[in-house]
């Protein structure tokens, strides 16, 4: 997606430890319209799939779950919590989820009642770098007994192996900028 790789060049931060800051635009503050552009580039990527749910996690992958449902005829989006709340159902699926950019371990949780065995589940994210964040989210589809027909992200770091991952585990994945390499110096390189 030449757009966003533009805005990427344009607007992103590369700082050390290999860490891609996009949050002026994408999961701090949001350019609604790119984020629009986003949610119809994966409804074109998914369209014959036919989910009835999104699946993300709090909360960078909200915004692109919810600019998707738009185009996939408002389905529910559903996203994994980090933390637990005094809402919270105590009935609920749960994964581990290591975070690369803060270094922690969290384990996400969805109520069961809003996954289940009759759900077609597209799960999409901001970034795929390892891929610990998908996988937690396919561990939750599967303890749910969801399909899953198809995986996103935003941005990919091709150099890392979560796309691999992913796709070694039987899944399309589908990516809108594909990152080959990035350097402390600021440079940038998509395929």
């Amino acid at each position: 997606m030449k757009l966003l790789e533009d805005r990427i060049r344009k607007d992103g931060k590369i700082l050390p430890g290999d860490i891609l800051k996009i949050d002026c635009f994408l999961n701090h503050q949001i350019d609604t319209k790119l984020m629009d552009q986003i949610g119809e580039e994966f409804y074109e990527l998914f369209k014959d799939t036919a989910p009835t749910k999104i699946l993300t996690i709090e909360s960078s992958g909200i915004a692109i779950a919810y600019g998707a449902s738009r185009f996939f005829g408002f389905i529910p989006v559903v996203f994994a919590k980090k933390t637990v709340a005094a809402n919270m159902a105590a009935n609920t699926y749960e994964a581990k989820e290591h975070s690369y950019t803060r270094k922690i371990e969290y384990t996400v949780q969805v109520a069961r009642e809003y996954l289940n065995e009759n759900d077609r589940v597209l799960i999409l994210d901001d970034f795929l770098a390892n891929g610990e964040a998908m996988h937690a989210l396919i561990s939750i589809c599967q303890q749910a007994g969801a399909k899953i027909v198809g995986c996103g992200a935003v941005v990919c770091k091709t150099y890392q192996p979560g796309e691999q991952r992913i796709k070694d585990l039987g899944y399309q994945v589908e990516v809108l900028a594909r990152v080959r390499h990035m350097s402390d110096d600021g440079q940038i390189e998509f395929e």
